[in-house]
């Protein structure tokens, strides 16, 4: 009896300290819009990838607009990220190796150095290792506006990089065995491909630049982490 009424004792103690403390009670999460964009085909068929692969798809934008959250104690509300990532083989193409791969970062101006380094932070580990190596971060005034159910998205980092798309047509399909071919980069609990209007990257660094538009090579969807 005296070792259930201690056990009873700790189990109250315990759940007072959590109670006491919010970092305790609320787990870190950070949720929000999130688009990307390749050099190649995402929603395709066979026939079509199969003549992209290891000719194109290397390249990517990948963006996230943080609707609320923090990292790591850090309030990240409102602010955006963009990372650009050159691999070493077509993305997702199961029979190649991605790696090495390079990428730069752009964060919101309007985020603090401790906001700037989380969001860093934030997207690196959600892109694992195709974002470990970073060889540049700059800062940038970023415009992202996303409308999910028109297949909408606006995304301009500077001068650095561009990307807008629509939604899938009837006509954009070539063969009729269109699919989503490649998944998404990263994390994303909801993602539908899209048509890109505008696709670019316009930065030094990465050894390549690229205006690839026009193209069934965009996600649209939504982050949760």
């Amino acid at each position: 009896m005296r070792k259930s009424i201690y056990s009873f004792v700790l189990l109250m103690c315990a759940a007072t300290l959590q109670a006491s403390d919010p970092a305790a009670v609320r787990p870190t999460r950070v949720e929000g819009d999130y688009v990307e964009a390749r050099t190649a085909d995402v929603w395709t068929g066979p026939c079509f990838a199969n003549g992209e692969v290891n000719l194109t798809g290397k390249e990517a934008l990948l963006a996230w607009s943080v609707r609320t959250g923090d990292w790591k104690g850090v309030q990240i509300d409102g602010l955006k990220v963009v990372a650009v990532l050159r691999a070493s083989a077509t993305l997702g193409d199961p029979f190649a190796d991605p790696l090495p791969a390079k990428a730069g970062i752009i964060v919101d101006n309007r985020a603090s150095k401790e906001q700037s380094e989380a969001l860093v932070e934030l997207v690196q580990e959600m892109g694992g290792e195709l974002l470990a190596d970073v060889v540049w971060v700059k800062s940038a005034p970023v415009e992202f506006e996303v409308k999910r159910a028109k297949g909408f998205a606006y995304l301009k980092a500077g001068e650095l990089a561009e990307l807008k798309t629509r939604s899938l047509h009837h006509h954009d399909m070539h063969c009729g065995n269109e699919t989503v071919y490649y998944e998404p980069l990263t994390q994303v609990v909801e993602a539908s491909p899209a048509f890109t209007l505008a696709n670019r990257f316009d930065g030094e660094g990465l050894g390549t630049k690229w205006s690839w538009p026009l193209k069934r090579n965009a996600f649209i969807g939504t982050f949760s982490h």
